[in-house]
């Protein structure tokens, strides 16, 4: 039979993202958190069944070895009538044997179907999982970075590990147990029928007030427990609040200790009571269970026992009946807590269908229509015609009709105060965003109708913020190109300027960066970077605020390596430095995400008009060049909006 113990309430595992809940229990009510989500996000059963389409007769299997394990469970009581009634008084050592061979029989292929439904039911719910699993990573990986950058990562890991984790708790233990519970409480009642039509009368008149009295006395207890547990987080917020050094310094500056230690005592009391009550509630719920155990049984004896009740019911009737009806009572729990344990499980399925609904808003062009770049023939121009772009939620434009041409093979600042669009405009020309209305073209191709990974091989960019994997300089690099060879990997950092560096080092290429990369300097991180962008060999060089959180003599160091890297590419790049402004091709002021001015260093100047204006405002600062002497360079102006 089923094992009605690992099927009662509370057993299911709680996919809940790390929020702390328990699993439904006798009296609980569904959690507030899963009705909103499920309000927000509402899911239909269509489409949740829909997972389990492609594995129906491994359900099916799983049906079918629930309700043989529930029928095997309900011979045993059969057996124990006739070895009572029959094998034990007539000294039938033969049928005795049998039967009791039988009952052997019937625990071992319970036991055994058991572990073969656990087997095909994991298996399931494994499948289901890696299903939405991959289909989830692969939907967040087509997200736009506004998307991460509005999300808290941890909600994000939470919807890829926790939830979907949940979800083998649905498969293995929510719905075996529905399933399992039914077919117990239906199986046992007909048994009961057959055995005792009096008694199973009784049955149902003495059971469902002891189900409900049980309810109750567990929903008093649930909301002790709540109310000590909500006391007992505040306590240990205060803890953490007035010992941590923060907190011990503004307590010994305020002269606050007495009063802290006062509230302190206070919030000790209370949970005293708290404790006091929950344990009491909890007792009182295992001495209720204790009573029905021993009221139903008894009630059971005396009706057996009266001579105008009992009439026709055999001592093996009446042990057979006990048992069944002991074995009833857990499973009925369960029925009760179904619509809890439902809730639970949809709101599972809608925070994960919540995440693979979400719009694609950078696709992948349709295979049939995509475009082809050989990036060994990439000229790299660049070409933007009324490219306006808003950011989702935002109220004006951060990009408004620019139209922009970068030639094959020039060199182009973008400057401008911070807000003006020029890393806007530079995650469009990386396609880390589409434009809401215009076009980016490179080489004469809209971006959005080549394939991402030829317009990788193509475009490549450098930002400030470098990420390194905590793996070897080796396999950080090589990201990039995995079949890069050693020889193209070392002329990727010479061109760096960090291979002899990297090769200084007790392991070389084999040095594990650590987390972020933390063992190398913000400098050295820059030009590892660096490397593997230039491992790729791209023809388009987009270079945004690559230097600018780096020290004088660093930055200095991986803008050589920038300068020397750059010849015979496309080079976009955000300035900070006049020197770069001024050896480039064309600089194009963007102010409030317009393109207000564009030509070179001496003719803007010339023209007295807004980049002279920045110059004029104090924007331009000097800084010491390594070998001493003053490089004028214009002031950090930030992210765009």
């Amino acid at each position: 039979m089923t094992d009605v113990s690992s099927l009662a309430p509370g057993t299911g595992e709680r996919g809940d993202g790390g929020r702390g809940g328990r699993g439904p229990g006798a009296g609980a009510r569904p959690d507030p958190r899963d009705r909103a989500q499920l309000a927000a996000h509402p899911v239909s059963g269509r489409r949740v069944l829909a997972l389990f389409a492609p594995h129906r007769r491994a359900v099916a299997a799983v049906l079918v070895l629930i309700v043989t394990s529930s029928a095997l469970g309900l011979v045993a009581p059969f057996l124990v009538k006739e070895i009572v009634d029959v094998a034990i008084p007539e000294q039938d050592v033969r049928l005795l044997l049998v039967l009791v061979g039988l009952m052997v029989g019937a625990a071992v292929v319970t036991a055994v179907l058991g572990v073969l439904q656990t087997w095909i039911s994991t298996t399931v719910g494994q499948r289901i999982m890696h299903r939405l699993r991959t289909d989830l990573f692969t939907t967040l990986q087509r997200q736009p970075l506004a998307f991460f950058t509005r999300t808290r990562s941890g909600e994000v890991q939470s919807r890829l590990t926790h939830d979907v984790s949940g979800l083998q708790g649905v498969v293995t233990s929510t719905a075996t147990s529905l399933a399992g519970n039914v077919a117990t409480v239906v199986g046992t009642l007909v048994a009961m029928v057959v055995l005792s039509p009096a008694l199973a009368l009784l049955s149902l008149v003495v059971i469902p007030p002891a189900v409900l009295v049980t309810r109750s006395v567990a929903r008093l207890r649930r909301d002790a427990t709540d109310r000590r547990q909500k006391a007992l987080a505040g306590l240990h917020a205060q803890v953490e609040e007035s010992l941590s050094v923060s907190g011990a310094r503004l307590s010994k500056t305020l002269g606050a200790g007495e009063r802290l230690a006062r509230r302190f005592s206070d919030h000790s009391a209370g949970l005293l009571d708290l404790e006091v009550a929950a344990q009491i509630a909890g007792r009182w719920r295992t001495a209720t269970m204790g009573i029905v155990f021993a009221v139903v049984p008894a009630a059971l004896y005396l009706v057996a026992g009266l001579p105008v009740t009992g009439a026709g019911i055999s001592i093996g009737t009446l042990v057979a009946f006990t048992a069944l009806q002991a074995g009833i009572f857990r499973p009925v729990m369960g029925l009760l807590s179904v619509g809890v344990q439902v809730t639970a499980s949809m709101a599972l399925f809608s925070r994960i269908f919540e995440y693979l609904d979400l719009p694609v808003e950078v696709a992948e062009p349709d295979p049939a229509s995509a475009r082809t770049l050989d990036p060994t023939h990439a000229r790299g121009e660049l070409r933007l015609e009324g490219v306006t772009y808003r950011h989702p939620g935002a109220v004006r434009d951060a990009l408004a009709d620019v139209d922009l041409v970068v030639p094959a093979g020039a060199t182009v600042a973008l400057v401008g105060a911070t807000g003006s669009g020029k890393s806007t405009l530079a995650s469009l020309l990386t396609r880390l965003d589409d434009p809401t209305r215009g076009r980016v073209l490179l080489d004469g191709i809209d971006l959005r109708d080549l394939p991402s990974a030829e317009r990788a091989a193509v475009v490549g960019v450098v930002s400030q913020e470098t990420y390194l994997i905590h793996a070897s300089v080796r396999e950080n690099l090589r990201l990039a190109r995995p079949e890069a060879t050693d020889e193209q990997l070392v002329q990727a950092a010479r061109d760096a300027q960090i291979h002899d560096h990297v090769a200084g080092l007790p392991d070389g290429y084999d040095t594990v960066v650590g987390a972020r990369g933390h063992r190398f300097s913000g400098g050295e991180q820059q030009r590892l970077a660096l490397a593997r962008t230039l491992l790729r060999d791209p023809q388009v060089l987009v270079l945004d605020e690559a230097t600018s959180a780096l020290d004088t003599r660093t930055e200095a160091a991986v803008q050589a390596a920038l300068d020397r890297v750059g010849r015979g590419r496309t080079v976009v790049t955000i300035a900070h430095r006049l020197s770069t402004v001024r050896e480039a091709d064309l600089v194009v002021v963007l102010d409030a995400g317009r393109v207000v001015e564009q030509g070179t260093h001496a003719e803007l100047l010339g023209r007295q008009g807004a980049y002279a204006a920045l110059v004029a405002a104090g924007t331009v600062g000097a800084r010491p060049a390594p070998d001493g002497a003053p490089v004028a360079q214009v002031g950090r102006v930030g992210l765009a909006a």
